[in-house]
């Protein structure tokens, strides 16, 4: 096995190390399970932990390599809890293989997600005890997200022209994806795959790679009764959320507004102080209160589109995302 990193976002000291703790005696049972299943060149790259009353559940990332699907990505969790929460790893398994099949029926569909190559539900004795893991594995992506591509480092480089390629392909994965009848919930840069190899994208500006989207962990269908607690990125979530309302169409096409304008400016419309004592409360007031963001001159013909998504009020926003397609097909 390679040299594992993990990545976590406790920002508790205790908390981090009782997980790397935790992950001590977990990942060998993961990488025998998995080298079981003829995976090898297994890497854990993350690991997380979640708290659901008694109940905790452990879920990963790993790379690996298989001798029928070549280099995958897979996602595990491993729990003492039978019974499956509406966000967890099954969840997400369950939309992509109803994305599948609508594909599938669909022959002109575009993808809209990564397939699943394998899904599994052993049961797993820890310390005398049953725990389920569920073990999801998708196709590697090696030119990664599309936050990757607009970091600090990459953005400076890249063309105007597949600026607005990723603004319209990730419009247009989020329209597929509405009308299949999902709501995504926490679009987002990293949440964007970049589907075929850029190995010299830097200064090959002619390769407009396909995008898909993943992590469908917070996807609900459009016409569900959506949770009252704000579920989603913090950064991407639309005003009506942090008042109490559900998740909409409209929910979906401020996250994209966001990241429209990451995509063109390198960074987020809205920050807060990264030692703030109550970031949750602070993160509501700049979606709630603060003002549309200006685009500089070389932008300004998006300003129209950027002050529809970006409406603090459902009511003003675009009420659907083939309604943005068209702002930008005007373009």
């Amino acid at each position: 096995m390679k040299n594992n990193t993990m990545e976590n976002s406790a920002s508790n000291l205790s908390i981090i190390q009782a997980l790397q703790s935790q992950a001590a005696q977990l990942l060998p049972l993961i990488t025998y399970e998995l080298s079981s299943r003829q995976y090898d060149e297994i890497a854990h790259q993350r690991i997380s932990q979640q708290s659901n009353g008694s109940e905790t559940n452990y879920q990963g990332l790993t790379r690996a390599q298989h001798p029928e699907f070549g280099s995958v990505m897979i996602k595990w969790q491993l729990s003492t809890d039978t019974n499956q929460n509406s966000f967890d790893l099954n969840h997400e398994a369950n939309v992509l293989k109803s994305l599948m099949a609508l594909a599938k029926n669909k022959n002109n569909m575009t993808a809209i997600a990564p397939s699943i190559l394998a899904y599994d539900n052993p049961t797993v004795q820890i310390l005398e005890q049953p725990h389920y893991l569920t073990i999801v594995v998708m196709p590697y992506y090696p030119s990664g997200s599309l936050a990757a591509q607009i970091n600090s480092r990459n953005h400076s480089i890249l063309s105007t022209q597949r600026k607005h390629h990723f603004i319209v392909q990730s419009a247009h994965l989020i329209a597929d994806l509405h009308k299949t009848g999902w709501l995504h919930n926490d679009i987002k840069p990293s949440n964007i795959l970049l589907d075929g190899l850029l190995p010299n994208s830097a200064d090959n500006s002619s390769v407009m790679p396909d995008l898909l989207l993943t992590d469908f962990a917070l996807a609900q269908r459009c016409n569900a009764i959506s949770v009252e607690n704000p579920a989603g990125t913090p950064a991407y979530l639309a005003p009506e959320r942090w008042q109490g309302q559900g998740a909409t169409v409209q929910s979906d096409i401020y996250a994209f507004g966001i990241m429209m304008v990451e995509v063109l400016m390198g960074v987020r419309p809205f920050k807060i102080n990264k030692q703030s004592s109550d970031p949750m409360i602070d993160w509501a007031t700049q979606h709630c209160q603060q003002p549309m963001p200006a685009l500089p001159l070389e932008y300004s013909r998006y300003q129209c589109i950027i002050n529809k998504v970006l409406a603090k009020r459902v009511e003003k926003r675009y009420q659907s995302m083939d309604e943005v397609l068209e702002g930008l097909e005007h373009l």
